[in-house]
This record gives C-alpha cells, sequence and structure tokens, in this order.
C-alpha cells in the first residue's frame, strides 16, 4: 500500500417520500428519501460497532450522469456503517430543469443540489466526502464553495481535460481545473493501472500534501482490499 502524506430521462416533479427497511445486518432502519430525480439513502451506524464515529461519510454520485460513480458505493457506505459511522448515499439527478449549456454551469447545479441535500440534514459536523471517476469532478466542485472534514476521491480523471476528452457526451464544454487549496484532509486512491496517468497528469496527485492510496486493480477499490485502506486513512485523520 502507499500512503503518503506530507506525508433520456424524463423530469420527475413526485413529491418526496421516505421509505424504512432494513439494513444489511437486518437490525438498524435505512432511510430512502426521494426528491426530485435526486435520491439519498441513510445508513444508521450500527449499535454494535466498537464506536460511534460523530463525522459522518457523504458518498456521492450521480448513476444518472455517470454510472460508473455509483460502483461500489453501497457497498462501502453499508460497510461503514456496521463500523460506527453514519453514513449517507447521495444520489444526484441529472439537474434537467436548470442551465447545463456549459461543463461548469452543470457542475454548478450538482453542487447546489448537493448543498441543499446536505442542509435538509442538518448534520452538525461537516462530513467526509467520498466520490469516484465523474462524481469526483462534483465533489470537487463541492469542497471549492462548502465545507468538508475530508475528502476521498476514487479512481479520478487524470485531469478534467482528459474526462471531457474521453466523456464528450458527459461535458458539453471543456471543465476548468479546479484550484481549490488543500487546506483539510484530501486523499487519493488509484488502481496501479491508472497510475502513471495520475502521476503525470494530476494537479492532485503531485500535491505533497495530498494522500496517496495505490490498489491492485478495479475490483479491489470497493472490495476488501479498498475498504480496509479507506478506513485506515479515516483512522490516521482521527476519524
Amino acid at each position: 500500500m502507499l500512503l503518503s502524506r506530507t506525508f433520456s430521462h424524463p423530469k420527475s416533479f413526485a413529491r418526496p417520500r421516505i421509505v424504512c427497511a432494513s439494513s444489511r445486518g437486518g437490525i438498524f432502519p435505512n432511510i430512502i428519501r426521494q426528491s426530485s430525480t435526486t435520491t439519498h439513502l441513510l445508513h444508521k451506524p450500527s449499535l454494535s460497532a466498537r464506536r460511534q464515529v460523530p463525522i459522518p461519510l457523504l458518498f456521492v454520485y450521480s448513476s444518472e450522469w455517470d454510472p460508473r460513480s455509483k460502483n461500489g458505493m453501497g457497498r462501502c457506505a453499508a460497510w461503514f456503517a456496521e463500523k460506527g459511522y453514519t453514513c449517507l448515499e447521495l444520489d444526484l439527478g441529472y439537474p434537467f430543469d436548470k442551465d447545463t449549456s456549459t461543463s461548469e454551469a452543470l457542475m454548478k447545479a450538482y453542487e447546489d443540489d448537493m448543498a441543499a441535500h446536505a442542509r435538509s440534514l442538518e448534520i452538525p459536523f461537516a462530513p467526509v466526502i467520498i466520490a469516484r471517476d465523474g462524481g469526483t469532478l462534483i465533489a470537487q466542485t463541492y469542497v471549492s464553495s462548502h465545507p468538508a472534514s475530508a475528502l476521498l476521491l476514487i479512481s479520478p480523471p487524470s485531469s478534467n481535460k482528459a474526462f471531457a476528452a474521453a466523456n464528450r457526451r458527459m461535458l458539453p464544454t471543456p471543465l476548468r481545473a479546479f484550484d481549490f487549496e488543500v487546506s483539510f484532509p484530501v486523499g487519493v486512491m488509484v488502481t496501479k493501472r491508472k497510475l502513471p496517468a495520475l502521476e503525470k497528469e494530476s494537479r492532485l496527485w503531485k500535491d505533497p500534501g495530498v494522500d496517496k492510496i495505490v490498489v491492485k486493480g478495479e475490483a479491489a477499490v470497493t472490495e476488501q482490499e479498498g475498504l480496509v485502506k479507506i478506513e485506515e486513512w479515516l483512522h490516521e485523520l482521527g476519524f
């Protein structure tokens, strides 16, 4: 493990609904709430966990916009809930009713939706935000203007330019590189195969203040290997 730290979708106007279901542990309720096309799923911490962690984990993705951004996130959230974390999955619906003529406008619409849901939950502490693939662009847009206790980017694109070139249908225009200051804990998890591209192009990977986590392959990202490394990273941060 390398861990350094110098170290066509219709608009929906349905009324919000809440559904209670059993968690994977079979005891603790998960709360599913839908608002427009955005859904959030709350995983309450297991009462049998060795400790209850006050800092929540926010798993953000948009399965409509980038299906890859959802891969394994539910598994991660359920796993960490069993470890005593309050975990929220936030699946952002595509903002059909907003200006999406430019990539910046699209990211702004996602940011606003994400912020509105974060406020509605009345979380007492800024969350640790976890995102993967295209969802990392949304997460970085959010932390550029909103507080976070930490940010973990899983399999992020090596650069916004590279992502736009490979996914022209997803970004209508070039997306400017993010320039937020790394003044809070930031981690990047990547596979060995994608490592060379990040070493060459990624601003965050080149930043000595960003934690780097390398896993063997894509399957390991949200399987046991990746989950354990994320847990170790959180523990190093005191969460």
